[in-house]
């Protein structure tokens, strides 16, 4: 690898295990060689912090499926060197990708916002409110997402996704809108990872997924009244539509 312009690394994502891993690589590489990281959550600024030169590295985030998902978080530590990251925008942009600079803060721009898809979604089901594949189908046919929250935690699988969610949380000093859910916890332990491993949220036969049938709209022969709170700013226009 001593002849590489850039190494993109995309190990587990273990704060230490990654700074041992650059430690490495920038013992092996010429000093001119990117080195960048796709951690979806982990510090740059920490993760940098092992290397003799850390204006060398920046964090270098691409999305599953990465030939669907064109956006790329380019992200800066507090020692990294500005034309690092403008050589890697410009990288991604011959990919056919869409580079954005991104702050080194936790989960950056598209994990940071993702907090509200995935632990809401679990905390409805936490709750009893529906089942894994009702909110999917809801997200996916009324939201216009492509791929439901536990769709998507069974594509990253979940010896991803909660760690992220873990270090998320910790990061921001055990803030509760943050808090991972014991949901994905428990079938992390349970080895319930998602399609890699065939069982997750959904099982899956032969790498496609196993659907449960949508619930039948009821047949209701006549409807039941509504009351609708006259103190509600919208009371006038539910009732016009009724």
């Amino acid at each position: 690898m001593a002849d590489c312009d850039l190494i993109v690394e995309a190990i587990v994502e273990r704060l230490e295990v990654k700074k041992t891993l650059f430690a490495e690589l920038e013992a092996l590489m010429p000093t001119q060689t990117v080195l960048a990281s796709n951690t979806s959550s982990l510090s740059v600024t920490a993760i940098a912090a092992a290397l003799k030169h850390p204006e060398r590295l920046a964090g270098y985030h691409f999305f599953n499926p990465v030939p669907l998902m064109k956006v790329v978080e380019v992200i800066a530590g507090l020692k990294t060197s500005a034309a690092v990251c403008s050589d890697l925008a410009s990288y991604a942009r011959q990919m056919g990708h869409t580079p954005v600079h991104a702050q080194d803060t936790p989960g950056f721009i598209v994990n940071h916002a993702g907090r509200g898809y995935g632990t809401e979604a679990l905390r409805i089901v936490g709750e009893g409110v529906a089942d894994f594949a009702t909110i999917d189908r809801i997200l996916r046919d009324q939201a216009g997402f492509k791929l439901g929250p536990f769709e998507l935690m069974d594509l990253t699988a979940l010896d991803v996704s909660h760690p992220v969610m873990e270090s998320i949380y910790h990061q921001y000093y055990e803030e509760d809108r943050y808090r991972p859910s014991v949901i994905t916890a428990q079938r992390l332990a349970g080895g319930m990872l998602g399609r890699k491993t065939g069982e997750g949220f959904y099982r899956y036969a032969d790498g496609v997924i196993q659907t449960p049938a949508e619930t039948p709209v009821p047949d209701v022969a006549e409807m039941p009244p509504v009351w609708v709170s006259p103190r509600r700013f919208t009371a006038l226009g539910v009732a016009a539509v009724a």
